[in-house]
């Protein structure tokens, strides 16, 4: 059996929001079942923020690399923590109701269009834009932060008894859905992907810095490409 294969404009994916978020939502086959389980469980979702939040703020203080975020707001800095960042210091304190809110609209209505904006604007948010004191924070510490949001969530939903498996499995593939839409609305922010449409990400156009240059990703002449890992030895 042959399927018609659809054509997706891509120059739309990186200049529309509203078509970016069509192509996810039909790739993920995201629908009115995730939006159902999504309903279902956002009671249960919202009585689990508290210890998220407590384990993410307790993971990011782990390491001096992402409590910069608290200090400078920029993880890239390179400058020593000069205070003893703990959980009741006034900048883990604003965060943590920042995290709390967003995991609180992340329990609200994902059918409507803001919802999505709101994620975007999350994402804008972490390279310097929107805010009155910008805040810079690398994209592996971001991807890294929103695993280990869905790990925590996807063991405590799959670990609660009162409710059927069927309604966990689906609970679990509707917040994995949006959790990895909001991964890529993070990412937009940082890759060069579709740069020739939108200028360069703005992780590199934001507060005032310039765009890298090309030369920085060009290969020279000679170069070669070379897998990361074809070093590696095959076990087994």
């Amino acid at each position: 059996m042959t399927t018609a294969t659809e054509h997706i404009d891509r120059k739309s994916l990186y200049t529309s929001l509203e078509a970016r978020i069509d192509y996810l939502h039909r790739f993920l086959d995201f629908d009115d079942r995730d939006l159902e389980a999504l309903r279902f469980g956002s009671k249960f979702v919202q009585d689990l923020i508290p210890a998220v939040v407590h384990v993410v703020y307790r993971k990011l203080l782990q390491f001096d690399v992402t409590a910069r975020a608290f200090e400078v707001r920029d993880t890239r800095s390179e400058e020593p923590l000069k205070n003893i960042i703990d959980e009741d210091s006034p900048e883990l304190q604003e965060r943590k109701i920042f995290l709390n809110s967003y995991l609180k609209k992340i329990c609200s209505d994902q059918s409507q269009p803001a919802f999505w904006e709101y994620l975007d604007k999350v994402g804008a948010m972490h390279v310097g834009l929107h805010r009155s004191k910008p805040l810079r924070v690398e994209y592996i510490h971001i991807s890294a932060t929103l695993c280990l949001i869905q790990h925590v969530l996807t063991e405590s939903i799959l670990s609660h008894n009162a409710l059927p498996m069927s309604k966990r499995i689906a609970m679990v593939k509707a917040l994995s859905k949006v959790i990895w839409i909001q991964n890529d609305l993070f990412a937009k922010w940082y890759v060069r992907d579709g740069d020739e449409f939108t200028g360069g990400p703005a992780a590199f156009r934001s507060i005032g810095e310039a765009a890298a240059p090309k030369s920085e990703v060009a290969l020279g002449e000679g170069d070669k490409l070379v897998c990361p890992f074809s070093g590696m030895k095959v076990s087994g």
